[in-house]
Order: structure tokens, then C-alpha cells, then sequence
């Protein structure tokens, strides 16, 4: 994979004075962090802090009550379509067609990379373990086989920065591990990494943590 590199020596996206409310409740407020390439930043807090939320505010998917999200130094609704074809957003839950394999799943996912390589495709639902599911519906799956084919989108993508949330959900032990090496490989690829987990990232190399708290 070749990520198309930043030619800014700016931070790849900063979030400044960040606040969110949700039915009239703060979130939290006054966020502050900056991502750079190389960096696996996990935001970390207990449940129902907004880790979620940031998540998705960061996608574009919520508003935000007050602040700023920066990407290479301008504000991202100056330039919303190149943020969005420069990011990768997979949610908590799978969001993959259920009635559809994983193959043809991974298929449509391409296309929005302008990719048409049915044998990259079946390389990377080998490398999450998918290897002899191809064509298996994926309402016949696990849990966890459908979240590797949700996964299985990291292997192809050029985009530089990767939001995952809760990307360790339903994997086994092989997965995690796996998940694991693709997330550094990631980063020291040049791209960048936020993700919430409650799986203890700790032998990670290079991760930073933002901690939310009431009010953060």
C-alpha cells in the first residue's frame, strides 16, 4: 500500500477547543489533541463520556457545539470532499450488507477506491482469515467473521487516516493480533490511527492516548 503523503509539515488533523452536546447534555468540551503521520492515538474514558460521539463528529456524521477540527492546517468544512476521500471511517458495528458475500461486499467498498481487482480482494479476505467464505452471504457469518470483512477494507485503502471504533470487537485472539500488525504497519506506512478500544493497547509503539472525561 502507498499512502500519498501530506506535503504539509503541519499536523495531519488538530482538534481545537472542541465541544459536544448530545439531547442537551455536554459531552465533553474545550478537546484539545493534534495527529501527526505515524501516530496511533487512542481516546480512552469511561463509558458514555463521548468517546463515540467524537468519533463520529470527526467523520463528519455529527455536528459539534463549539471549536474547531483542523485537517493539514485549514479548517475541514473549507474542504470537506478532500477530507473525506483522505479518510476512512468503520463504526462500532460492521456495516456490511447482510444478504451480500464478503467478496461482493469488499467489491462495492473498492469501487469507492476506484479499484476493480477481484484477486487483491480475495488476498485480503485471506489475510483477515475469510480465506473459503468468499461467497458465503454474510448473514450466514459470525460476529467476528463479519467484522474481519469490515476490516478487510483497511487492507486495500490509500486513505491516510483511519477512524476505527472499537475496531477489536467480536475478533478472537488470531484477529486481535492480526488487527494489531495492521495497525502499526499503518502507521509506519505514513498513515495515521484513532480508534477507541477497551482492548489494552499498551505494546503498541508510538501510542499516544486522549483521555474524555465530564467536561474534558
Amino acid at each position: 500500500m502507498n499512502i500519498q503523503q501530506p506535503t504539509s509539515s503541519v499536523p495531519l488533523l488538530a482538534v481545537h477547543q472542541l465541544s459536544c452536546e448530545r439531547d442537551e447534555r455536554v459531552l465533553f468540551s474545550h478537546l484539545n489533541f493534534e495527529v501527526h503521520l505515524g501516530d496511533i492515538l487512542q481516546l480512552e474514558g469511561p463509558n458514555g463520556v463521548g468517546k463515540t460521539s467524537l468519533m463520529r463528529l470527526l467523520a463528519g456524521l455529527l455536528p459539534h457545539a463549539e471549536g474547531e477540527v483542523y485537517w493539514q492546517g485549514k479548517p475541514i468544512q473549507d474542504q470537506q470532499e478532500e477530507f473525506l476521500q483522505s479518510m476512512l471511517f468503520i463504526g462500532h458495528l460492521a456495516g456490511i450488507k447482510a444478504d451480500l458475500t464478503p467478496l461482493e461486499n469488499l467489491s462495492w467498498f473498492a469501487a469507492l477506491e476506484g479499484l476493480q481487482d477481484e484477486a487483491l480482494l480475495e488476498q485480503a479476505l485471506r489475510q483477515v482469515g475469510l480465506q473459503g467464505y468468499e461467497d458465503h452471504p454474510c448473514q450466514h457469518l459470525s460476529a467476528g467473521q463479519k467484522r474481519r470483512v469490515a476490516l478487510a477494507r483497511l487492507l486495500f485503502t490509500q486513505r491516510p487516516l483511519w477512524l476505527l471504533d472499537e475496531p477489536f470487537t467480536a475478533l478472537d485472539k488470531d484477529g486481535v493480533t492480526a488487527m494489531e500488525s495492521l495497525l502499526v504497519s499503518h502507521a509506519n506506512q505514513g498513515g495515521a490511527v484513532i480508534l477507541t478500544s477497551h482492548h489494552a493497547l499498551e505494546t503498541l509503539p508510538g501510542l499516544r492516548k486522549v483521555h474524555l472525561g465530564a467536561h474534558s
